[in-house]
């Protein structure tokens, strides 16, 4: 799901590195419809949705010489993900995620997630449905996918402390009055990793690295306080795992998504991949700091919202989306991202333990108020 974004592509380039042990069965795309039908040629799937219905036309006529099936719309996604596959790779942006991955979890599919934003709007609800239905969830950011290679080093001794690594963005070393003026073009220089613009500007604001304690704290079963968030510019050393001992476990790699995408599609195997591999006399050495939450607001936000629980992080999920959408639109300013946010977050109707459609309804609620804080931003 999202074959068309950067961790879509990618998966592709592991699927077309390993021919003879992949089959596509399913391609989705929410408009890149000139990708999507090149894709389709290429991997031949029994089925392809195209999300926009106004390119439906377009991919059924490129495609109509062929075995695949044409189909359009995000119920199209939910309920083709329930039918002959083995794993679900989820690499939508976004709340969009939430449905066709819980409609997979509902089907018995393994699910390789990239779609950070499902567990941080409905984690309890995500990891309990996979639970009753025997569902493993594989993690595919390179942190998440750390952590769970160094847990399965642990023989199940418990976890004293996690230690969740973040680049720093682009904005790390900048004083917080040059990070006010920056442009959504500044934004979008990662120093060390190519992302798609969401997750990029969410790196820039540290808010993805607050998105991934809250999904760290659902797929590993560990309370937010036992997570640690460390800056470690150089982007080698992936995250890590403390022990009461206080030994640590770290995961280590060049930067380069294919690795965690490849892991959670053949785990336990590893295959062989054609990256580029570390030379440790080349580093030299590694780094690290404390993240600093005055130039970064949106971090601390993210403690919040999970520190606050029930359905805030969905709000703190919704009205980050509706954010960084205006700034890539250059209709806000790179504060007034956790400007938004915060005051979703403070006027969201609390419900404690929220149900799938208590979940829905704050998305849509926050993502109207995040609007209207936008306009006024804009005219103010």
């Amino acid at each position: 799901m999202g074959s068309t974004g950067s961790i879509g592509r990618q998966t592709l380039d592991v699927v077309r590195l390993h021919p003879d042990r992949f089959e596509v069965a399913l391609l989705t795309a929410r408009s890149s419809s000139e990708l999507l039908i090149k894709q389709a040629l290429e991997f031949k799937p029994d089925d392809v949705v195209i999300c926009d219905p106004s390119k439906w036309e377009e991919v059924r006529r490129a495609l109509s010489g062929t075995t695949t099936e044409v189909h359009a719309g995000m119920d199209s996604v939910c309920g083709l993900v329930t039918g002959d596959v083995d794993i679900v790779l989820s690499a939508l942006v976004g709340f969009s995620g939430l449905r066709p991955t819980l409609a997979a979890i509902g089907a018995g599919k393994t699910i390789a997630l990239a779609n950070k934003e499902t567990l941080v709007a409905a984690g309890s609800i995500v990891m309990d449905r996979a639970e009753k239905a025997g569902v493993r969830i594989r993690p595919v950011d390179s942190e998440h996918s750390a952590i769970w290679q160094c847990l399965e080093g642990a023989a199940g001794n418990p976890v004293e402390k996690i230690h969740l690594t973040a680049s720093g963005g682009p904005f790390r070393t900048w004083p917080r009055e040059r990070i006010a003026a920056a442009t959504k073009d500044m934004a979008l220089k990662h120093p060390n990793w190519s992302m798609g613009a969401k997750i990029t500007i969410d790196s820039a604001t540290m808010m993805n690295k607050g998105f991934e304690l809250i999904e760290a704290k659902w797929l590993f079963e560990t309370p937010a306080a036992k997570i640690h968030v460390v800056v470690h510019p150089e982007s080698i050393i992936h995250s890590m795992v403390e022990f009461r001992d206080g030994s640590v476990i770290a995961q280590l790699g060049c930067p380069d998504m294919r690795e965690p995408i490849q892991l959670a599609l053949t785990y336990p195997e590893r295959l062989y991949l054609n990256n580029k591999k570390l030379d440790f006399a080349a580093l030299g050495s590694l780094s690290f700091q404390e993240p600093d939450l005055e130039r970064f607001p949106c971090l601390g936000l993210a403690f919040d919202a999970i520190g606050r629980g029930g359905n805030v992080p969905a709000a703190l999920n919704a009205a980050n989306e509706a954010a960084v959408a205006a700034y890539l639109e250059d209709r806000i300013g790179f504060y007034d991202i956790s400007g938004i946010v915060s005051d979703c977050i403070d006027g969201v109707d609390f419900v404690a333990e929220p149900s799938p459609e208590d979940i829905f309804t704050t998305n849509d609620v926050v993502l109207r108020r995040a609007d209207e804080l936008i306009r006024r931003w804009l005219h103010s």
